[in-house]
């Protein structure tokens, strides 16, 4: 007699479909496994590079700034870089006026540009062409936007236009697609519902826009401001061009030569003398204390804002 050989039954539609989900759920927890691995051990990289960053610029240039506290913020800046002492009040000072008189520029554009953008202009021919020289502005290098200041501005001008205000022009078309980008992705995530009730209570869309939409999205506004901002103060090749070379002090904007702590970077580090190579090292610990007083300063204003549209 031969064997008859039994075939094993076919498996339910509900347990062929168990066993798919199972092998879904098994894939999508090794994907998690190894993106979350992938993003961890990214973060460390960066910490370890942050943190070389400042461990480096914090032991070089601690020295100068707390042996000459407080010449270093209240003299100015030595006439030949081969001479010692301290002495950055000028550069302090021009970097505040710069940054400042660009981000007076930069950001009511920006912000009124990226309202433009999502709340009336949309799709139509014109916002997309404008989102369009938007991306085309964010990828220009620093040094073109320097340059065309310098052609456009300066050089009608004379040196009369070497000044703090044409530094803050080139630092301002920097600025513009980074908070309009950003400004316009954190409009988008304000809900049409919030919108949709303003207009049912009889507001315009202006007083929407000013009163509802700007407050509820104003965090997102500011992190974004803050991220032009740094890139701002940060910037050398736009001000070589157009800021001209001062070593005394000017708080004004529109009159005189002026300087900032990025300018002083580059010229005393390529210098071969030591007091030169220290001031460079103390100038660079001091833009990055600028620049974390202010991201401590928007964190502030950012939370406070937070808080009061919430309640």
């Amino acid at each position: 007699m031969t064997a008859v050989l039994e075939t094993p039954p076919a498996p339910s539609p509900s347990e062929a479909l168990l066993a798919d989900l199972a092998g879904v759920s098994g894939r999508r927890k090794l994907k998690n496994l190894v993106m979350t691995i992938l993003m961890g051990a990214s973060l460390v990289v960066i910490l370890i590079v942050i943190v070389l960053v400042l461990v480096t610029v914090i032991g070089k240039g601690w020295s100068i700034v707390a042996s000459s506290f407080p010449d270093w913020f209240t003299t100015d800046i030595p006439l030949s870089p081969r001479r010692p002492g301290p002495g950055m009040k000028a550069a302090i000072i021009g970097t505040i006026v710069t940054t400042v008189t660009a981000t007076a520029i930069a950001v009511p554009l920006g912000i009124a540009g990226a309202v433009y953008l999502n709340e009336y202009g949309k799709q139509n021919v014109f916002a997309r062409i404008l989102r369009f020289f938007t991306s085309v502005m964010a990828g220009v290098p620093s040094i073109v936007m320097g340059l065309f200041i310098y052609v456009f501005w300066v050089v009608p001008r004379g040196t009369d236009g070497l000044n703090g205000f044409s530094g803050a022009l080139a630092l301002a078309c920097l600025m513009l697609p980074i908070i309009v980008r950003s400004t316009e992705e954190m409009l988008k995530l304000v809900p049409q519902n919030l919108r949709d009730a303003s207009y049912a209570l009889g507001a315009t869309s202006s007083r929407t826009t000013l009163t509802v939409v700007i407050p509820k999205a104003s965090p997102g506004i500011i992190s974004g401001a803050l991220l032009a901002i740094a890139r701002a103060a940060g910037e050398t090749a736009p001000l070589i061009f157009t800021i001209g070379a001062a070593k005394a002090s000017n708080w004004n904007p529109f009159s005189g030569t002026n300087t900032s702590l990025s300018l002083q970077i580059y010229a005393n580090a390529k210098e071969s003398f030591a007091n030169a190579n220290e001031r460079a090292w103390g100038s660079a610990l001091t833009l990055i204390t600028l620049a974390v007083l202010f991201t401590i300063a928007a964190r502030i204003l950012s939370a406070r804002i937070s808080r009061g549209s919430a309640s």
